[in-house]
């Protein structure tokens, strides 16, 4: 079958051509904001993250900056720092030339953000000039790299739109690809079945440990994740339990074996199905995503969802048809309950398949025609100081 995409020097296939206006610390995130509404071919990828936290969680934002800028679907990024930030904006810059795609930076604290903006402006026009020059290819499925997501859940969801997906994953997977999935708080209560498909113990251990790291976090702040998720949007679409919920959302991953764990905002190395250490909420999962280099996502929904990402097309699947009608402006294809019974499962997950390839070659999806995704969040554990 395959697909059109874009060469990168660093080995990679992007299925879009962006250029990314990446910033470095909140304090950034108006110019970089300016920057990306003014230059067609720009997307911009803003946060909170980057300076008042503790070293660990600075650890965590530089990696993930590093791992956003990477990303197969930006062929060159601009970076706009503060000046000040607690990150290492220098070996950001640094770390994401290495990929062999062109990096450049606007300091607003230089010179104010007026000028910092008029710099970037003409830096990010000189970069869409030069990223316009990059002529799609066509590459076979191995060089697939699909992101699997779930959220706004109910009843539909572990019945039909997740086994549809994980049955995508399966076929992506046979024919080389690879698939990242994640949402750690939606392991909790079947971790122990994820980690009978694990290739070793040694995977199976770090399957046990990100869920038992979760729950001490959340009970090291008071909290019970029984009593925080199912959410109430779960709980209103028949969802009782979070060991129900988890069981919904685990087949989402599909059957293959499960090659290796993780950490937020780390980039993915190898082929074959992985997960990303995180947390569930849409914003900070889909940069986790991101962050890992996947091309394109699929998510599954019950209520229906809207977030999309700046520069990763987000494909949106149900198998609610109330859902499908109420929402046509934001959901990308329905799953039909009957359609997954028994053989009919791999014919629908190669109907899913079939549209991964298209938005890989360039179908824009319901989220990218609207636009809507342009604000991204990025996973920290400590607190704010």
């Amino acid at each position: 079958m395959g697909f059109l995409g874009y060469p990168r020097p660093d080995g990679s296939v992007g299925v879009r051509n962006y250029v990314g206006v990446i910033s470095t610390v909140g304090c950034a995130n108006d110019v970089a904001h300016w920057i990306a509404r003014q230059i067609k071919g720009t997307a911009p990828f803003l946060h909170q993250a980057g300076c008042g936290q503790l070293q660990p969680d600075l650890e965590i934002a530089t990696r993930t900056l590093i791992s956003i800028g990477q990303n197969p679907n930006l062929a060159g990024v601009l970076l706009v720092s503060l000046g000040c930030e607690g990150v290492d904006a220098d070996r950001i810059e640094r770390e994401i030339a290495a990929t062999g795609r062109p990096v450049k930076k606007v300091v607003v604290q230089k010179a104010g953000a007026t000028v910092a903006l008029n710099e970037g402006l003409l830096i990010a026009q000189a970069l869409v000039s030069e990223a316009s020059q990059i002529k799609q290819q066509e590459f076979d499925d191995s060089h697939l790299v699909i992101g699997v997501k779930c959220g706004g859940s109910d009843t539909t969801s572990g019945l039909a739109s997740n086994p549809a997906v994980g049955a995508t994953c399966d076929i992506a997977l046979d024919n080389g690809g690879t698939c990242i999935f994640g949402e750690t708080t939606e392991f909790l209560g079947a971790e122990h079945i994820l980690a009978r498909r694990a290739v070793s113990k040694s995977v199976a251990d770090k399957i046990f440990n990100i869920v038992a790291n979760m729950e001490k976090r959340a009970r090291a702040s008071g909290g019970d994740m029984r009593g925080g998720n199912p959410s109430a949007g779960n709980i209103a679409g028949g969802l009782t339990t979070i060991e129900e919920k988890s069981l919904g959302a685990i087949v989402k991953s599909g059957t293959r074996p499960i090659q290796d764990v993780y950490n937020y905002g780390e980039r993915v190395q190898g082929k074959g199905l992985f997960i990303v250490d995180s947390p569930g909420r849409e914003p900070e999962f889909l940069t986790a995503l991101a962050a890992a280099g996947t091309q394109v996502i699929l998510f599954s929904t019950g209520l229906g969802v809207p977030q999309g990402f700046p520069f990763v097309p987000v494909i949106k699947v149900t198998g609610n048809p109330v859902t499908f009608q109420r929402l046509p402006d934001h959901i990308d294809m329905l799953v039909e309950m009957t359609a997954v019974k028994g053989s009919g499962l791999k014919a629908t997950g190669q109907g899913i398949y079939q549209e991964v390839l298209a938005v890989a070659s360039g179908k824009q999806t319901k989220a990218e025609i609207l636009g809507y995704g342009n604000f991204s969040g990025l996973y920290t554990l400590g607190p704010i100081v």
